[in-house]
C-alpha cells in the first residue's frame, strides 16, 4: 500500500490558490468547512510526501523557475498580509483608549459644571444634585443581589427595596426639615400634625414594610430573600443615612459642604500623582495600585489645599451662613452673625525660659485654620479606606465598577465612596467642636406647642407683647388689641 501510494501523482494541484482565488473557493463552495487543499475533489486524502516528509507538490513548486513563493499558512493560504491583524487590533486598543479618554474628560467638566453651577445657583439645588447621588448610588449596590432575584423570578423584591428606601429618605428629611424650618412648619395647620408625630408616622410605615416582608416569604426561597433583607439595610445605612448628614451640612453652611467634597478630590488627585510619580511601596492589596508613598503625599498636598479653601470661602458670607432662606443663591448672599471659628483670634506664646531667653510671641489666626488641619487629616488617611471598602466589595461579586451611570467614570458609587463617610465625619465634628447652640425662634415655639396647654401659649404671647411694649416696639393699641383678642376658645367635641 505504501509503495502505491508513493507514485500517485496530483497533476491538478499545481496552481496555488491566491487571495481572489481564496475568496471565490471558499465562500462560493457550498461546503465552508472544506480545507483549500482538498478542492480538487480528493476529500480523504492527503498529498503524497517524499521520504524526507515534504510533499511532492511542494518539490514541485520549489523545482518551478520564474515564480516566487510568498509565505503560506500550515493550511497552504498565503499570509501576505498576516503582519496587518496585530497592526489592525493595536490600532483598535489604541481608538478605544483615546475614545475613553475623550468621553471621560468631557464627563468631568460635565460634573464640574454641574457642580459649581448647583452650588452658586442656591442651596436648594445642591440639595437636589444630593438627593439624585443617594437615589443613584442605592440603586447601584442593589443592582449587585438583584440579579439572582431576576432569575428566580420571586415576587415583590425590588418593591421591599424602592419601598424602604422611601420610608427612609422620608424619615430622614423630615427630620431635617423640622429641625431646621421649625418656625415654619409648627404654625402650619396642615403640617403641625406630621412635624408632631413625625417619627410614629415614619416608625409605623417601616413596619407595614417588614410586615409585608414576612408576608411575601416563599418556601425554599428563605435564605436568599433575608440576604436580600439584610443586603438592602446595609445599603439603606452606607448611602442613604450617610448621604442624610451631608443634607444637614448643607443647611449648617455652604462650606461644611463644599470642604469635604474638596478635600476628598484633592487627596485622590494628589494621590495618583505623588504615587506614579515616586511611589514604590504598596499599601494595601485590595487596591494594588494605591502606594504609601502617594498616600503620605497626598496626606501633606491636602492640608496645603486645606488651607488655601478655607481662606478663599471665609470670605464669603453665602459659605458661612447657615441656610435661612432657600431662595437666596452666591448673587443674592445670606446674612448672619459669624460663627467664632472664623473670627481671627489673638494667641500668645510665652517662653518659659531664664529671663535673658524670654520671649513674647503672638500670632492672630482663625480658629477654623486648626480645624480645618483635622478635616485634611481624616480627608487623607481615613476616607479613603471607605474606597478600599468598595474596592473589597467589587471583588466580593468580581465586578470592575458598580454600574455605568457616569460615562467615562463607571457608576455613581465608584466616585462617591469616600464621600459618605467623609460627610458623615465633617457633621459630628461640627456638632462636636463647632456648632453654637443658641435658642431660636423655632426651638422656642417648638418647646411652646409641645411643652405648654393653650392657655399657658396666651400668657406666653401676652407676656411677651409685653415686653415688647416696655421696650419701645410696639404701641399700646397692640397690647390692648390681643388682651381683649386673646381668649381661650372652649374645645368642642363635636
Amino acid at each position: 500500500m505504501s509503495k502505491s501510494k508513493q507514485g500517485v501523482q496530483f497533476k491538478h494541484r499545481e496552481r496555488r490558490l491566491s487571495k481572489s482565488s481564496m475568496s471565490d473557493a471558499n465562500y462560493d463552495s457550498p461546503n465552508e468547512n472544506r480545507s483549500p487543499t482538498r478542492f480538487n475533489g480528493a476529500k480523504n486524502k492527503s498529498p503524497a510526501r517524499s521520504s524526507n516528509g515534504t510533499s511532492q507538490e511542494a518539490i514541485k513548486e520549489e523545482e518551478r523557475p520564474g515564480i516566487q513563493r510568498t509565505d503560506t499558512s500550515m493550511s497552504g493560504w498565503a499570509t501576505d498580509n498576516e503582519d496587518e491583524k496585530p497592526q489592525e487590533k493595536q490600532l483598535s486598543d489604541f481608538e478605544k483608549k483615546k475614545q475613553t479618554f475623550i468621553t471621560r474628560t468631557l464627563w468631568t467638566f460635565v460634573m464640574i459644571g454641574i457642580f459649581f453651577g448647583s452650588m452658586f445657583a442656591g442651596h436648594i439645588y445642591i440639595i437636589i444634585i444630593v438627593t439624585a447621588v443617594q437615589i443613584i448610588s442605592f440603586k447601584e449596590v442593589i443592582a449587585i443581589s438583584n440579579v439572582p432575584s431576576r432569575a428566580r423570578s420571586l415576587r415583590f423584591t425590588k418593591t421591599l427595596n424602592w419601598y424602604f428606601l422611601g420610608t427612609t429618605m422620608y424619615f430622614l428629611y423630615g427630620e431635617s426639615v423640622i429641625y431646621y424650618f421649625k418656625h415654619i412648619v409648627l404654625i402650619d395647620r396642615v403640617l403641625l400634625p406630621f412635624a408632631t408625630h413625625h417619627r410614629f408616622i415614619s416608625f409605623m410605615l417601616y413596619i407595614m414594610g417588614f410586615v409585608f416582608f414576612v408576608g411575601s416569604l416563599q418556601k425554599g426561597h428563605y435564605r436568599f430573600q433575608f440576604t436580600q433583607f439584610a443586603w438592602t439595610h446595609m445599603a439603606l445605612y452606607l448611602i442613604v443615612v450617610q448621604a442624610h448628614f451631608i443634607m444637614n451640612n448643607i443647611f449648617e453652611g455652604m462650606i461644611w459642604f463644599f470642604l469635604p467634597v474638596m478635600l476628598v478630590i484633592t487627596n485622590d488627585i494628589f494621590a495618583y500623582i505623588c504615587g506614579i510619580t515616586f511611589g514604590r511601596t504598596q499599601l494595601i492589596k485590595l487596591s494594588p495600585k494605591k502606594t504609601v508613598e502617594g498616600f503620605v503625599g497626598a496626606w501633606i498636598c491636602t492640608i496645603l489645599f486645606g488651607f488655601l479653601f478655607t481662606n478663599l470661602l471665609m470670605r464669603s458670607k453665602y459659605f458661612i451662613c447657615p441656610v435661612n432662606d432657600l431662595g437666596a443663591n452666591i448673587f443674592t448672599g445670606l446674612q448672619c452673625e459669624p460663627n467664632p471659628v472664623f473670627i481671627p483670634h489673638t494667641y500668645r506664646l510665652q517662653s518659659y525660659l531664664p529671663h535673658y531667653f524670654v520671649t513674647k510671641l503672638t500670632f492672630t489666626v482663625t480658629p477654623m485654620q486648626f480645624h480645618i488641619l483635622a478635616m485634611s487629616t481624616f480627608a487623607s488617611l481615613i476616607a479613603p479606606f471607605g474606597g478600599f471598602f468598595a474596592s473589597g466589595l467589587k471583588r466580593t461579586f468580581n465586578i470592575k465598577d458598580f454600574g455605568d451611570s457616569i460615562p467615562g467614570h463607571g457608576g455613581m458609587t465608584d466616585r462617591m465612596d469616600c464621600q459618605f463617610i467623609m460627610g458623615f465625619f465633617a457633621f459630628m465634628y461640627y456638632q462636636s467642636f463647632i456648632a453654637v447652640y443658641k435658642a431660636s425662634v423655632g426651638s422656642v415655639i417648638e418647646a411652646a406647642i409641645t411643652g405648654l396647654t393653650p392657655e399657658q401659649q396666651i400668657d406666653v404671647v401676652k407676656g411677651l407683647t409685653k415686653h415688647l411694649y416696655n421696650q419701645g416696639v410696639v404701641g399700646s393699641r397692640v397690647v390692648e388689641y390681643l388682651a381683649a383678642s386673646l381668649v381661650p376658645q372652649p374645645t368642642s367635641l363635636t
